[in-house]
C-alpha cells in the first residue's frame, strides 16, 4: 500500500462486516458509513500527522462516531508510536484504526467516545508527596541551568550544607539538625556523589559535594 486510497477497500469491508453501508468521498469525509444510530466518518492517512487529528476533530462537529485510519507503522519505533497515538485519540474522543500493509487487516485500537481516564492513585500520591517535600518554589522561573530542583535534591543539599559547615558527622546528627529524617540513607545511597563514608554511620562532604553546593546555590529557601 503506497497510496492513501489503498486504505479504502479494507476499511470499506471492515465496516460492511459491521452491517453498515459504506461510501467514499462524501462531502469532505474520506469514508462515510450509515446504518447505525449515528453516521460513521473515517479520515484516512498513510501515517499519523497533526493534520489527520485536525480533520478528525472537525468531523466531530458532524457525528461523535469519527475514526482515524492509518497504515500500520512498522520498525523499531512503531510500538511506541501506536501506543502514544492511541492514547491521544482516546483523549480527543476519536476512534483509531490501523490497516496492515501486507494483507489489509484492519485492527481497531480505540472506539470513539468521551474520554474518561482512570485515575492512578500511586501517581497522585507521588505528586502530593513531592509537593509537600519541596521547600519553597525553586523552579518558579523554569529549571535552573543545572536542571529541576526536586525535594530529594533539596534534602541532599541540606545534608551537604551541614557537612560543609560542621565537617564529618554522624547521620543521626545530620538528620536531627537538618530536619531530613532519611539523611543517613540518603548519604549512604550517594546518588549525586556528594558524600564520602568515613566510618559506619559517619559521612563527610566530597569534592563533588562542594561543587554541587556551588552549582545549586539558591535552590534552598532562605
Amino acid at each position: 500500500m503506497q497510496r492513501e486510497s489503498d486504505l479504502y477497500p479494507p476499511l470499506k469491508a471492515f465496516f460492511e462486516a459491521r452491517g453498515l453501508e459504506v461510501k467514499g468521498e462524501i462531502g469532505a469525509a474520506d469514508l462515510v458509513a450509515m446504518g447505525g444510530p449515528e453516521p460513521v466518518i473515517v479520515e484516512m492517512k498513510l501515517k499519523f500527522s497533526l493534520t489527520l487529528y485536525h480533520q478528525g476533530i472537525e468531523r466531530l462537529k458532524i457525528t461523535p462516531q469519527v475514526f482515524l485510519a492509518v497504515l500500520r507503522p512498522e520498525g523499531r519505533a512503531a510500538r511506541r508510536m501506536i501506543k502514544d497515538n492511541t492514547a491521544l485519540s482516546r483523549r480527543l474522543g476519536l476512534g483509531l484504526l490501523t490497516v496492515r500493509a501486507r494483507d489489509g487487516f484492519v485492527e481497531i485500537l480505540a472506539e470513539p467516545g468521551p474520554y474518561a481516564p482512570r485515575q492512578s492513585k500511586p501517581r497522585r500520591k507521588r505528586i502530593e508527596t513531592e509537593f509537600a517535600r519541596r521547600q519553597g518554589d525553586p523552579n518558579a522561573g523554569g529549571a535552573t541551568r543545572h536542571g529541576i530542583v526536586t525535594g530529594y535534591r533539596q534534602d541532599a543539599l541540606r545534608c551537604a550544607a551541614y557537612l560543609a559547615e560542621y565537617g564529618p558527622s554522624k547521620g543521626a546528627a545530620v538528620a536531627k539538625d537538618t530536619g531530613v529524617p532519611v539523611a543517613t540513607r540518603l548519604m549512604a545511597a550517594n546518588h549525586y556523589g556528594w558524600f564520602e563514608k568515613v566510618t559506619t554511620g559517619v559521612y563527610r562532604l566530597s569534592p563533588d559535594g562542594k561543587k554541587g553546593l556551588a552549582d545549586w546555590d539558591g535552590a534552598l529557601p532562605d
